[in-house]
């Protein structure tokens, strides 16, 4: 990795602060240090796969504590600061909320050499949970966190009390509609993203080109990162990674799914990773979050459906209210 780190020259200095306007981007290192969450970090320190590794992660104890705790994960493009009103809501009703940023996202650890896998990130999370001492958790995913949290779901029954998916993707089986990419393939892409790319990809799938100025405040996480010296390390990450999304898919294990399921599900999605190497043809059927949360509905034993009409990706940042009445209502049955 230290030939991949001086092949890249970076486009300013980092500074000591962060902004969350579109015109004032700024270096943003590995770890995010610059990047204060909306909750204190802690870290968990362990080893993995023969090497150190620290996952951040927020740990908000309501006052009112009512017994229950909750595990939040975070998709692919993004951690666990985007979970900042969900906190808010869970919290004020009383739920502990756990929220880590997975290995290799956020501020947790970016390894130059990991054999990523769900079940390597359930274990993590699983054990930080055990080091919290929870032993009975919900546990909410959106977007890669929904496949990972599926993942978690069935190596750990006895510690899922119930499961939510946003917005996951792995609603379909990526490797059977779309040739695969190398990494290192994927990875000279992943060098290539900048701001602006990174606003194209998500105002095309995520928001349907309804663009919002809050938007920026997560879209810049990763467009800060390009601008830094480490970049190099995190798209490396993000290449592999984004093999573990294409290669690893939980579709044809829904059914062995045991925990009480909600899928909270913005119809307006159309993220589909690999879309644009399928064939023409097949990549209108990509994506139809309108169709699959109904299939995947019918997938899971014991699973509810909340479709949310005209909206995209992110249902917690797009539509706030019409995402947290029906997880309230389902995480108090």
């Amino acid at each position: 990795m230290k030939t991949i780190l001086l092949t890249f020259i970076a486009a300013t200095t980092l500074s000591g602060c962060y902004l969350f306007g579109q015109n004032n981007l700024i270096p943003l290192d590995k770890d995010l240090s610059s990047v204060e969450y909306p909750y204190p970090v802690s870290f968990y320190d362990f080893h993995s796969q023969n090497q150190p590794m620290r996952m951040a992660y927020m740990d908000v104890k309501p006052e009112n504590y009512n017994g229950k705790n909750i595990v939040l994960l975070h998709g692919k493009n993004f951690n666990g600061a985007y979970w900042q009103e969900t906190i808010s809501a869970l919290a004020q009703k009383g739920y502990r909320v756990v929220v880590p940023d997975q290995v290799g996202f956020g501020k947790s650890t970016k390894p130059e050499h990991y054999q990523y896998s769900f079940h390597q990130l359930a274990t993590n999370t699983k054990n930080l949970l055990d080091k919290l001492g929870l032993k009975k958790v919900s546990v909410l995913g959106h977007s890669m966190g929904g496949m990972l949290a599926t993942r978690f779901a069935l190596m750990f029954p006895e510690t899922t009390e119930k499961l939510v998916l946003v917005n996951p993707i792995g609603l379909e089986d990526y490797q059977a509609q779309a040739a695969y990419q190398p990494i290192d393939e994927g990875y000279q892409n992943e060098l290539k993203n900048t701001a602006e790319s990174y606003k194209k990809y998500q105002l095309t799938f995520y928001y349907d080109n309804r663009w919002k100025p809050e938007y920026d405040r997560w879209l810049n996480l990763l467009a800060g990162w390009t601008l830094h010296p480490d970049y190099p390390l995190v798209a490396w990450n993000a290449a592999l990674t984004s093999d573990m999304i294409f290669t690893q898919p939980v579709v044809h294990e829904f059914k062995n799914v045991k925990a009480p399921t909600l899928l909270i599900i913005g119809t307006r999605d159309r993220t589909a990773i690999g879309k644009d190497r399928a064939p023409k043809e097949i990549q209108p059927t990509m994506g139809l979050y309108n169709e699959l949360g109904r299939k995947t509905q019918q997938q899971i034993p014991n699973a509810q459906l909340v479709e949310l009409d005209d909206v995209g990706h992110l249902p917690h940042i797009e539509a706030f209210d019409r995402f947290v009445t029906p997880l309230l209502k389902f995480l108090g049955e």
